[in-house]
């Protein structure tokens, strides 16, 4: 490979779980990569997956998109000696690195060293802990009855280890994003763990390449004010990472999409509450001593982030049971439509309160006219009126019985409602169960993560 033996090069190989795999296939066919890293585990990713693993035993507790991100990707990085860094493993990693090993081998990676890092599982203990929850200040002991799960974010540090010994790949449950790409600076370089400059600097450029295309034109494209080439076609990002962190970031060529200053800086920012003090597990980032530079067509030049003393604590998700929602839609069209999705909101409410529906919220929206907005979205004027409505309605409740109940009156519309009621088949799932999220800080040391080699 044509490989700057000076630099190392990262790319990203997602933005989340449900991102496109074309442009990670691309990245490790012509990206002469290092490291390919995937993220693919938000908070709601964690969510969907306890809540599958309730209804489903057989759902293995990984990536419902692994093998597929795998398969495209697995033989050009055995070809091209990139190794690949992913947190795919949600809530059982040793299972998707297995999958993984099994992958390997049907492309002819067979001597592949695959690694599964489990961090601690607080699900039984944080309870009695005597932390507080981080979003009310209750007692984290007021959740005893509903938790499910308490998941901490990992750092960069037992990746490292992993690469240290030799893997060719890593699979991670909840890691923080920077830490995926982070890890293999620290590996490359011999970055030290208190060296807070550079993991700040090595974090930030993570933060640039976690979120996939966001940083190429994906999320960033408004026509006429900030317009994107070929937005059909984008790529995710890369860095060219120096000893001192130094990063440029570029994409293959050939691809759609724009990496400029203006990308840079609302990837930069975003998701960020203080750009003075964004917390990670490895190192608090600093990103107001940031210097960008465009060093050309699709090249941005990164330095100068800095970093702080990492927390004593780490940041735990808590999943608790926070019953069901039911959810349906119906839609009128033509002359007359806004009078009937107003009637239908009455016709619904009133047989909802025959049906005796027991439900913590309820809302009726009328989608192109108040959905986003509320009650702050302007009324219709006698100019404009819209030609077409679809009407949502979703109730919140403590059980399944209850939230089904929407949809049973939902249907009822179809011919017990009004003229031209159009109504899809109801054959989707209309009720689905709410795993809520809450956050709490635990001591580091509470920690610690594990490294399985397949």
């Amino acid at each position: 490979m044509s490989r700057n033996s000076n630099k190392l090069r990262i790319g990203s190989g997602a933005g989340w779980w449900g991102d496109r795999i074309d442009p990670a296939r691309w990245n490790a066919e012509r990206g002469e990569l290092d490291f390919l890293c995937f993220e693919t585990m938000a908070e709601a990713t964690v969510s969907a997956a306890q809540v599958r693993k309730r209804r489903d035993p057989g759902f293995p507790g990984y990536d419902t998109w692994l093998d597929d991100r795998m398969r495209a990707v697995l033989p050009h990085c055995m070809a091209n000696g990139t190794h690949i860094i992913s947190n795919q493993g949600w809530i059982h990693p040793q299972a998707a690195a297995r999958r993984v090993a099994e992958l390997c081998a049907e492309v002819g990676w067979k001597n592949a060293k695959v690694a599964a890092i489990t961090a601690t599982d607080l699900s039984s203990t944080i309870a009695a802990s005597g932390l507080s929850i981080m979003e009310s200040g209750a007692p984290i002991a007021s959740l005893h009855d509903t938790l499910i799960s308490a998941e901490p974010y990992a750092g960069a540090e037992a990746i490292v280890q992993a690469l240290d010994q030799g893997a060719d790949i890593v699979i991670t449950g909840r890691v923080a994003d920077p830490s995926l790409f982070l890890a293999p600076m620290m590996h490359h370089y011999g970055w030290r763990h208190d060296d807070w400059d550079k993991l700040g600097q090595g974090s930030g450029i993570g933060h640039l390449l976690e979120c996939g295309a966001q940083v190429t034109g994906g999320y960033f494209g408004d026509p006429g004010y900030k317009d994107v080439p070929e937005p059909w076609n984008l790529a995710f990002p890369y860095a060219d990472v120096d000893a001192d962190g130094t990063a440029e970031i570029g994409k293959v060529s050939g691809t759609g999409g724009c990496i400029d200053l203006r990308t840079v800086k609302e990837q930069m920012f975003y998701e960020v509450h203080d750009p003075a003090r964004y917390v990670t597990p490895d190192v608090v980032v600093d990103f107001t001593t940031a210097q960008l530079e465009q060093t050309g067509e699709n090249r941005v030049t990164v330095r100068g982030i800095s970093g702080h003393p990492r927390t004593a604590t780490l940041k735990v998700s808590v999943g608790c049971t926070e019953g069901y929602i039911g959810e349906d839609m119906f839609f009128f069209a033509g002359p007359g439509c806004l009078e009937k999705a107003r009637l239908a909101d009455t016709i619904l409410r009133e047989r909802l309160r025959m049906a005796n529906l027991q439900a913590d919220d309820l809302r009726i929206d009328f989608i192109g006219l108040n959905a986003v907005h509320g009650a702050a979205s302007a009324p219709p004027s006698p100019n404009h009126v819209p030609a077409e409505i679809a009407v949502r309605i979703a109730a919140r409740c403590a059980t399944r019985a209850q939230a089904e109940k929407i949809g049973r009156e939902v249907d009822g519309m179809a011919v017990c409602g009004l003229a031209s009621t159009g109504k899809r088949v109801p054959h989707q799932d209309r009720v689905r169960e709410v795993i809520g999220l809450w956050s709490a800080l635990v001591p580091r040391e509470s920690v610690h993560c594990t490294i399985e080699f397949v």
